[in-house]
């Protein structure tokens, strides 16, 4: 317990697949996939995880048919009401980064409630990366820096790591200590790319809707085993 990731990051992949293999509707396996996300929050907070950043819709989702995405947006409009008591119960505070205006409003509405009342929550901070692509975010990052050096706020030779990180949507985050992918895929998919440099990546074959409180625990498990160097010598680190 005094080996714990302060920010642990999720690819919630494989709601598609669980529901195909069982004859479903996609849409039916990103119903049972919040159950996962339920189970994921409550023992993440119980253990004493700052930080879980879910990445739950990304930019390129929106190509994907209008039938799943409308019923995506439906679930998460339904789900932000419902899982309210959880978010409270537990101390839970909501945040959501990325490209918040392309989603429908009734959905920004819904998120814009659930944030401001648990604002005040202080055991855990859970993101919602929601139309939300890395290189996209880096973009954004750049341009708002080119325009305070070209209004001489910022100078270009003062530019650094530190500048970057405050023009980031996780700007109020720490960097992620573990990246966890379900359902085999071995890919990062344009995920918290600046975030993720010195991060411990665990990928799962597990479909992210039977994604277990065991299944987390052994993701934790094989974090405490490595060694994080940074770029040092174990002799350095020891």
């Amino acid at each position: 317990m005094s080996n714990l990731p302060k920010h642990i990051a999720i690819i919630m992949d494989g709601n598609g697949r669980w529901a195909k293999q069982r004859g479903f509707l996609r849409t039916i396996g990103h119903e049972n996939g919040v159950k996962s996300l339920r189970t994921t929050l409550t023992k993440c907070r119980e253990i004493g995880i700052e930080y879980l950043t879910l990445y739950a819709f990304s930019t390129e989702n929106w190509n994907r048919p209008k039938f799943e995405v409308d019923k995506l947006m439906e679930l998460l409009v339904k789900s932000l009401a419902k899982e309210l008591p959880t978010f409270m119960e537990n101390q839970i505070a909501l945040n959501a980064i990325g490209n918040l205006e392309l989603l429908p409003e009734k959905v920004r509405q819904n998120l814009a409630t659930t944030i401001d009342k648990t604002k005040e929550n202080k055991r855990m901070t859970v993101t919602l990366a929601l139309s939300y692509g890395a290189r996209a975010e880096i973009i954004h990052a750049i341009k708002e820096i080119s325009i305070k050096v070209k209004n001489n706020i910022i100078s270009e030779d003062n530019i650094d790591e530190s500048i970057i990180n405050e023009h980031l949507y996780t700007h109020n985050m720490p960097d992620v200590d573990l990246l966890i992918r379900t359902s085999g895929e071995q890919r990062i998919s344009n995920f918290l790319l600046w975030q993720i440099a010195y991060a411990e990546l665990y990928f799962t074959e597990v479909l992210w809707p039977d994604f277990s409180e065991e299944e987390l625990y052994r993701s934790i498990l094989s974090y405490q085993q490595r060694e994080r160097r940074y770029g040092k010598t174990s002799e350095q680190i020891k």
